[in-house]
């Protein structure tokens, strides 16, 4: 019975409204009508009628909510708040009183309601659990100024959140705090080098902690004299940092050892792509990527570099690049051969289209039977 309440008026109408001291009386003194009953209703007839009612009546309606809030059953609120979610016409201070609720009713609110401004999520973050603040970073698509207060949270939950939502968008700034603290959270450091958009600097720099992290796990798994694995270290640190290198044809037998060792062992994944194509390591890109979609490398080169966006779109899809990622693989890997970068609006829209419409194995399908002229 007291589900029926969600999506329903309760018997309440604009008439019933002229007496809101009626409820006000009930929420106090139920006289047979359980508090659940009650806020079910007042919230019912706040989400239908809450444009109509003036600022007294919301302000008591609202009052009346809050008052009730501690007493009523946290599934009825958890049910309410899921129903409210997504709801573009709700009263705005009732989907912020169900936000500042525990995390459990909290929680699909922060992470899907349209009517949470920036500035109403900064204020939940600094009133809000570290559980708030977690379920904020995992919002599809929160903002810089909501970015830069996560940044702050000495939580490692929170910030590996916020470093894995890929739809995030992080400033120069706030990548630089995560980074540093990369050093201490080891958590941080897997998910940072795999977002695409983590400025290159930022990336080389992580090499100096992460190498030593490195170190201790190769000291602890494999037998190898220190000497030789610092040697070795040591040097993958000086290329990292060195400037990228041009294209070879053919790549080095080096690379071309190293990427296959990666494909046997399985570590060869997009994350790896992304990373050396943001260290400017062309060659290591082209031999990934040519790995994944299961292509020659010259073919490869040809279809990726020569068929425009779309056969980049192809491959993206095809080795599981998500969409958001798209246009750093595409501005990265054709200004490492000089190459026009910009996208027209019906580029982008045959991009989005691949994304949309076209399955991984469709992709590679696609990918593997352009043909040039």
């Amino acid at each position: 019975m007291q589900n029926a309440f969600l999506g329903q008026n309760v018997g309440l109408t604009a008439h019933d409204m002229s007496d809101m001291g009626r409820l006000a009386q009930l929420s106090v003194n139920p006289q047979g009508t359980s508090r659940e009953e009650i806020f079910l209703a007042v919230a019912s007839l706040y989400r239908i009628q809450g444009t109509g009612l003036n600022e007294r009546e919301r302000a008591l309606m609202h009052d009346i909510l809050r008052r009730l809030t501690r007493d009523v059953e946290m599934a009825i609120r958890i049910a309410l708040a899921e129903r409210l979610a997504e709801d573009t016409t709700a009263p705005h201070d009732l989907i912020l009183l169900l936000a500042d609720d525990s995390i459990e009713v909290a929680r699909p609110l922060l992470l899907r309601s349209p009517l949470l401004s920036d500035e109403d999520i900064l204020k939940l973050i600094a009133a809000g659990s570290v559980a708030h603040s977690e379920a904020v970073a995992a919002r599809p698509n929160i903002s810089e100024p909501v970015t830069e207060e996560l940044v702050k949270s000495q939580a490692e939950s929170v910030l590996v959140a916020l470093v894995r939502n890929v739809t995030a968008k992080i400033s120069s700034h706030a990548f630089e705090t995560l980074v540093e603290k990369s050093r201490q959270i080891e958590g941080l450091q897997e998910p940072l080098t795999r977002r695409g958009d983590l400025p290159p600097v930022l990336a080389n720099r992580m090499c100096e902690w992460v190498a030593d992290a490195l170190k201790s796990y190769i000291v602890k798994h494999y037998p190898i004299a220190p000497e030789r694995l610092n040697a070795a270290v040591d040097e993958a640190q000086n290329q990292l940092k060195s400037e990228p290198q041009p294209p070879r044809n053919p790549p080095a037998e080096s690379a071309q050892k190293l990427i296959d060792k990666l494909a046997s062992s399985g570590q060869l994944k997009a994350g790896f792509l992304l990373r050396v194509l943001h260290q400017g390591q062309s060659d290591l890109f082209d031999l990934a990527l040519a790995k994944l979609v299961g292509l020659p490398l010259p073919e490869l080169r040809a279809k990726f570099y020569d068929g425009g966006p779309r056969a980049v779109a192809l491959a993206c899809r095809g080795v599981g690049i998500d969409r958001c990622v798209f246009n750093t693989v595409y501005n990265l890997s054709r200004q490492a051969r000089d190459l026009r970068v910009t996208l027209t609006p019906i580029d982008l829209a045959d991009v989005d289209r691949v994304f949309k419409t076209v399955s991984k194995a469709g992709a590679l399908t696609e990918l593997a039977s352009l043909q040039f002229a």
